[in-house]
């Protein structure tokens, strides 16, 4: 099976847990990429069901209202019942790095509002460790040096991803070799370093619900499980 087959695989998972928990006034949280995108295509026999979308970017916002869904501010949802959404790791306990596409930003803050966060990948993406995927911290433009510096005194190798700016007008530079054996604390220490909008760590907020797909199938990874 190929990986865009996985991703369509786990995307349909999804798709098949959260489609009963729809009622009339579902806001759906939608994420950012591949694996996302699969099910975003999958949600266009449901449009009738959702009320409305939160979504984490501009391209996924595009593919949602060419299926007629309605995308909404975050701000006017007041609250989101489901956010769907990749990654880039996942360990057992749920944590990840995300930000590969570098909506990082926006997934942080959807996750937070978020009644039920189920992130959806294949079973690569599944880590003892998190940290052999670069980690993506969003840096405020004018601060990118500035910020390079103090992750290098952490130990980090960051390297600005050039030529790439987020929808929210900023930098994204990857940090490669981050010590990640404590991902709380390291979350913690990055969002301190003044220039830092985000980083990709979700720990604080871990994912609720871990679908995975893989050569057997789809299977559910709980927290505590």
């Amino acid at each position: 099976m190929t990986a865009d087959e996985l991703k369509k695989q786990v995307a349909e998972a999804a798709l098949r847990y959260v489609e009963p928990r729809l009622e009339r006034d579902t806001v759906l949280g939608i994420g950012t990429g591949s694996t996302v995108n699969h099910f975003i295509a999958a949600l266009g026999d449901l449009r009738d069901n959702i009320d409305a979308a939160v979504s984490s970017s501009e391209e996924s916002s595009r593919r949602l209202k060419e299926l007629g869904i309605s995308v909404i501010d975050l701000n006017t949802a007041g609250s989101v019942d489901f956010y769907v959404d990749g990654a880039d790791e996942a360990n057992r306990h749920l944590q990840l790095i995300k930000g590969g596409g570098g909506a990082l930003t926006r997934e942080k803050i959807i996750a937070a509002v978020a009644k039920e966060f189920i992130c959806i990948a294949d079973e690569s993406k599944l880590v003892p460790v998190l940290g052999k995927f670069p980690l993506p911290v969003e840096v405020i433009p004018m601060a990118r040096s500035h910020v390079a510096r103090k992750i290098s005194s952490m130990g980090g190798v960051p390297v600005w991803r050039d030529g790439f700016v987020t929808d929210n007008g900023n930098h994204i530079l990857d940090i490669h070799k981050l010590d990640l054996l404590d991902p709380r604390t390291m979350e913690a220490q990055l969002d301190q370093v003044a220039g830092v909008v985000c980083n990709g760590l979700f720990v604080r907020r871990a994912a609720d619900r871990l679908l995975l797909a893989g050569a057997q199938g789809v299977r559910t990874l709980l927290p505590g499980a």
